[in-house]
């Protein structure tokens, strides 16, 4: 029997200033909650700073599946005055306030903590870290393998600090247990891995068989790069840090004229600087792989903020025409499949492909099943036989795409050139070549869409209300959508993860057929909406959009449908 006082869900904020190690704190319970069976949704917010400012770390845990954030929380853990000051309106109604018993608040349930007795100022996060885990009844030992993990080789003078630290704290839970209710046991029985989004791409880069890493560090997209280079020496992966973002694409394009498999990483404003170096792939009709993880613009923005306001700079980034795909993983766990999927479309097509994600989904950790690197599929680039001697490396072909030999593995003499060109490479100015070389570029359309992916539809058949969405916004809609049935209403949901190019076969029915459509997506001009209704003449009954920087949470999804 269920005890009356658990609770199944719990919503925790953790504040302070950049320097005071909240994300440590965050880090490491989060993989003791992954580790005791739990499901994560982590939302990470801070400033453009190395040290001071107001920096969050939120956790939501529950013992069931969850894929959004929430604002309100059950207990915030402040390591500053500010952090209080900030955030004690966000505590639900008998929410727990735990700070140092220094910091002054009337708040009624306020666990005042000695951090100066239970451990010295250095390990103050380690305080706050095992009050937690004494509070949510994880066991310690999760705690003290972590540490080890995190502190063990580079700084084991630091070990006995912290396992001090840590028993002190749980030791004190036991005779100031606050008024909270008790968290209800989760299903510890399976392991599984702890993933944020960056990373799932990353990893999903190096299953697709990467070997080639080029960028310059911009947030959010700068710890893709940084955790190719953390396998780069195991894996077989160059990895380059460059001077600008030009340098990044044009290193990338030598690398795949070369023959291997690159991927570029960047954000909004560095996206924009490559925009030459992407027709320049158009033209030369070679594979490369962008990650583009938005933040708000224009120019600097907020750059530590979340947005979806860049599809329209991935849809036309780089002049003339030629074909692009352009993907936009919903979840942690696809990040990792899509990405592949990216390489081998890249691939198979000669073609520049892009994974549009964004700070809330960088960020975001989640708890995952183990990757099985056996159903990874990485592709090889070995060079193609020539149809023909002498060979013409841009050979028009039924599907347009050319045989590709490897410059340095082959007799036959490889060129290629920025200029419009002949089949063999050399440059030209004949007018009714340049049309059929455009042909040929524009034809591999059609093998793309063939392998478009369909968007998710989940709900019932001729919903009353359909929501749209499209990347990262999925969690938040689908919880959305589940409150409102629970309600008794009748709603589905459909989340594109592929944005270009769109088939419309694929889901124009599902538009056609639901009594009333909402487009939910995170800018301010409606870009995805616009493209649907450019490609396909559907126009959305409503519109919620979000443009403040912070990500969807149901709560504002619910409260614009009400409006």
């Amino acid at each position: 029997m269920a005890n009356s006082n658990e609770i199944f869900e719990i919503n925790i904020l953790i504040g302070g200033e950049a320097g005071q190690g909240l994300v440590t704190i965050g880090q490491m319970l989060s993989r003791a909650l992954v580790k005791a069976g739990y499901e994560i949704c982590i939302t990470q917010s801070y400033m453009s700073r190395i040290r001071g400012g107001a920096n969050t770390f939120a956790i939501r845990t529950s013992t069931k599946k969850i894929l959004s954030t929430r604002i309100h929380y059950d207990i915030l853990v402040a390591l500053n005055d500010e952090t209080v000051a900030l955030h004690l309106s966000s505590l639900k109604e008998n929410g727990l306030l735990i700070a140092d018993k220094a910091v002054q608040s009337d708040y009624p349930n306020y666990l005042k903590v000695p951090f100066d007795e239970l451990g010295a100022k250095k390990v103050e996060n380690t305080v706050a870290l095992g009050i937690l885990g004494a509070i949510l009844k994880l066991d310690i030992r999760f705690f003290e393998e972590l540490i080890t993990a995190t502190f063990g080789k580079k700084h084991a003078d630091l070990l006995d600090d912290n396992f001090s630290a840590l028993k002190k704290s749980f030791e004190f839970l036991q005779g100031n247990k606050p008024d909270f209710p008790d968290f209800a046991k989760a299903d510890c029985c399976r392991e599984r891995m702890m993933l944020n989004g960056n990373e799932a791409i990353a990893l999903g880069a190096i299953a697709a068989g990467v070997k080639f890493c080029s960028f310059y560090p911009m947030t959010p997209s700068t710890s893709i790069a940084l955790t190719i280079a953390h396998h780069a020496k195991d894996m077989g992966i160059v990895v380059e840090q460059a001077e600008d973002e030009i340098a990044a694409i044009n290193m990338a394009l030598g690398a795949s004229y070369a023959g291997a498999t690159p991927i570029v990483t960047t954000s909004g404003g560095g996206f924009a600087l490559m925009c030459e170096g992407i027709s320049l792939a158009g033209m030369l009709e070679l594979p490369v792989v962008v990650a583009l993880a938005q933040r708000p613009g224009p120019a600097t923005g907020l750059p530590t903020r979340t947005e979806q306001g860049d599809l329209n700079l991935a849809m036309y980034a780089g002049h003339g025409e030629f074909p692009r795909a352009i993907f936009a993983p919903s979840t942690v766990e696809s990040s990792y499949e899509i990405t592949q999927n990216a390489f081998h479309i890249a691939n198979e097509f000669q073609s520049p492909v892009f994974i549009i994600t964004d700070q809330f989904l960088a960020d975001q950790y989640q708890g995952l099943e183990p990757l099985n690197p056996n159903n990874a599929n990485p592709v090889v680039t070995t060079g193609d036989k020539p149809a023909s001697l002498p060979y013409k490396r841009y050979e028009i072909t039924e599907n347009g795409v050319s045989p590709r030999l490897i410059p340095g593995l082959t007799e036959n003499l490889v060129i290629s050139g920025s200029d419009e060109h002949t089949e063999n490479g050399k440059l030209t100015e004949d007018l009714d070549m340049r049309i059929k070389m455009v042909n040929k570029r524009i034809v591999k359309l059609c093998g793309i869409f063939d392998r478009v992916i369909p968007p998710k539809y989940i709900g019932v058949p001729y919903p009353d209300l359909l929501l749209v969405c499209w990347g990262s916004s999925f969690g938040a809609v689908k919880e959305s959508m589940d409150i409102l049935n629970e309600e008794g209403n009748k709603v589905s949901m459909l989340c594109f993860e592929q944005v270009c190019p769109l088939n419309a076969g694929q889901f124009i029915h599902y538009l056609k057929s639901a009594a009333s459509t909402v487009c939910i997506e995170g800018n301010a001009t409606a870009q995805f909406a616009s493209l649907l209704r450019m490609e396909t003449g559907f126009v959305f009954d409503e519109l919620i959009l979000c443009y403040d920087g912070l990500p969807f949470t149901p709560g504002y999804i619910l409260e614009a449908l009400k409006k």
